[in-house]
């Protein structure tokens, strides 16, 4: 094992190397700050990231002869991607784990705390896609020792002799906030009417699932499996909501892929002896959500259309996100027992301009999960189930929950449906 500072790693690299970057909660931060003042280093390297929209950090390769290749596009990597340093490589969260486990790399770069007393390096607060790599011994590894990365009870480790190379520093772990205002909490409150006590829920990040978080207090026994942790799954453990005593499997335990939010978060998980951090394949594989009964999948959108097709990562016809894990959950949540998939999005964007209900997707814009994948969808306006009916009357009333302004074009729209039909 050789120690580096981390202006150091540069001298690592070479160009063509393919080295593969552990983003999310795991991102090497300090090396990542390194080399991005380093460009001469970075060049001619293709970067693999697993980067997650609002942690952000330094880009690691927006040089030219340089590529990162990633499965989101984040708004610091957006300058990157239309140029075309940066390659967006559109994949459901699941299969990002398989394409770790096949691909080639020459370097891997991530971070974790420093060794224990027994010498075992902690993941911290977030498995995810790393132990994907971690047991591939063919590909050497440098690891960020970071002192301020919280020691989760239940997360993943793993010996510190695994480790080629080791940079030590002392970086604050990315927070998350979610603010909600009037119009989230509408949402949220609607959504919360649709959960049953007992369901287990997942839920993403942003101001919709914050409010749909707040909105549970007075639920009971509800379960969690989910890709993320954050402070609105806290404050439901404090209220007594989410136990999990009913979960058909992982009975009692929070389960999750990281857990990212406040510092006050990473405090209490450090204590908290209930939360298994489970990797990517466990986490979003639908054969194990299938086994979850009552799953509900909680999941928000840019827009959906007539058809119930859900754009999730792009707007205006660029790609501000990814395809993510929404999908793994949809699918999972219609395999369980008495399990809903549910998107839920304001009715409108721009201030009111823009209906996010609409007739169809636009040319430009992907479809991130098909008409199949959701049952139900909730704005602002109202709930609109969908399961089991029919193209004309799924359409009229996806029409229903749009903002008032937009619904005498969307009903026009809907005929048409209806003539078709």
């Amino acid at each position: 094992m050789e120690k580096l500072a981390p202006d150091q790693v540069g001298a690592l690299l070479r160009p063509g190397m393919k080295v593969a970057v552990l983003g999310g909660c795991n991102e090497p931060r300090g090396v990542a700050a390194a080399l991005h003042a380093q460009p001469e280093a970075t060049a001619g390297v293709e970067f693999t990231v697993t980067r997650i929209p609002g942690i952000a950090s330094p880009t690691l390769a927006p040089w030219a002869g340089s590529t990162v290749r990633s499965f989101f596009v984040t708004p610091e990597m957006r300058a990157g991607f239309e140029a075309g340093s940066v390659r967006f490589v559109p994949m459901q969260y699941r299969h990002v784990w398989d394409d770790l486990v096949a691909a080639p790399f020459d370097l891997a770069i991530a971070q974790f705390t420093p060794p224990d007393g027994n010498g075992d390096c902690s993941l911290g607060i977030g498995a995810g896609f790393l132990p994907a790599l971690l047991e591939r011994t063919e590909i050497p590894f440098v690891a960020e020792w970071n002192r301020s990365l919280p020691r989760l009870p239940g997360a993943p480790t793993v010996p510190a002799d695994r480790f080629e190379y080791v940079v030590e520093t002392d970086v604050e772990p990315p927070t998350l906030a979610s603010r909600s205002g009037p119009v989230a909490e509408r949402i949220g409150a609607l959504v919360a009417e649709l959960i049953r006590d007992g369901d287990c829920i997942e839920t993403g990040v942003g101001a919709i699932p914050g409010a749909v978080l707040a909105a549970l207090h007075g639920h009971r026994d509800l379960g969690f499996h989910s890709g993320l942790l954050s402070d609105g799954v806290m404050d439901l453990v404090e209220a007594g909501a989410v136990t999990g005593a009913r979960k058909t499997i992982d009975q009692g335990r929070l389960v999750a892929a990281m857990v990212l939010g406040s510092p006050r978060l990473y405090d209490w998980a450090s204590c908290c002896d209930l939360i298994d951090l489970r990797t990517v394949d466990y986490t979003h594989d639908v054969r194990v959500i299938a086994r979850l009964d009552d799953f509900v999948a909680l999941n928000s959108a840019v827009e959906v259309d007539l058809f119930g097709q859900v754009n999730s990562e792009m707007v205006r016809g660029r790609q501000i996100s990814g395809t993510g894990g929404a999908v793994d959950f949809m699918r999972g949540a219609r395999m369980s027992a008495g399990g809903r998939s549910i998107v839920a999005l304001e009715a409108t964007a721009g201030g009111g301009r823009f209906s996010r209900i609409v007739p169809a997707l636009p040319l430009a814009h992907a479809a991130t999960a098909l008409r199949t994948d959701a049952d139900i969808f909730v704005t602002e306006y109202g709930v609109a189930d969908v399961r089991g009916l029919d193209l004309v009357e799924r359409a009229r009333r996806l029409v229903r929950i749009a903002a008032p302004e937009f619904r005498e074009e969307l009903e026009t729209h809907a005929s048409q449906l209806c003539g078709q039909a």
